[in-house]
């Protein structure tokens, strides 16, 4: 499938860990994804990745017997809780956003370690994240790749359970509408509606689907759908 020119795509998802990295991250090894090694960003939080086509999953956390490396991710909850989205303009995005009303910081330089065909390179991001995240209940930043190749490496792609990209995102809320149309502006997209009161925001190769949310239930984000190389679909077991 091609992309069409100015869509916003899902970069990855976060699976938030804490301090549970360690513990965790065999509980999908043991299901066939291939994780790429623990490395430790330049903010003091730490991560390893199930990377696929056009997106990954990041598995992320902080060191057990330390404090929470970063404010923004001290409360979050176990499981997953955050989208990230692809810029390729982290300076126009973030000038876009604040022109539209929304409380965001500056650009700021993320990097970490990767190492790349036996060699230990820097990776470097560009994110534009929220002083206050304009969605309660999902987290949500923009991030711009500037050493890719440090992600997206062949080995690092090559699961046993055949798992090749994550197709969608499913996500609650009390209000799809209304969360969809704020998400959609936030994503310089379109949101659709579907049935059964769903509604879409197509985010590139993947989408998110949000459902109407259960009395009493706040928005959140659900689980991720991944497609294998047979053309078969799963929801992600997380374990947690």
């Amino acid at each position: 499938m091609t992309v069409p020119a100015g869509t916003t795509e899902l970069d990855h998802a976060v699976i938030m860990v804490r301090d549970r990295l360690e513990q965790t991250a065999p509980h999908f090894e043991r299901q066939g994804y291939t994780l790429s090694e623990t490395e430790v960003h330049n903010l003091g939080s730490w991560n390893r990745l199930i990377v696929l086509e056009h997106s990954y999953v990041e598995l992320l956390g902080w060191p057990p017997g330390k404090p929470p490396a970063r404010k923004e991710i001290a409360d979050s909850p176990l499981g997953l809780e955050a989208l990230v989205l692809r810029t390729e303009d982290a300076d126009a995005t973030y000038e876009r956003l604040r022109a539209a009303g929304y409380a965001v910081n500056p650009v700021q330089v993320l990097t970490r370690p990767a190492r790349v065909d036996g060699q230990v390179m820097e990776a470097r991001f560009h994110t534009v994240r929220f002083a206050e995240q304009p969605i309660p209940g999902i987290r949500l930043y923009f991030c711009r790749h500037l050493t890719p190749q440090c992600v997206w490496q062949p080995a690092l792609m090559k699961h046993a359970n055949g798992a090749r990209a994550v197709v969608e995102v499913s996500a609650r809320a009390q209000d799809p509408r209304g969360l969809a149309t704020r998400f959609a502006e936030l994503a310089d997209m379109a949101a659709q509606a579907s049935d059964n009161g769903e509604w879409i925001v197509p985010l590139g190769h993947a989408r998110l689907r949000i459902v109407p949310a259960a009395p009493g239930q706040g928005n959140a984000l659900e689980a991720l759908t991944l497609v294998d190389r047979e053309g078969r679909r799963s929801v992600l077991d997380t374990g947690l």
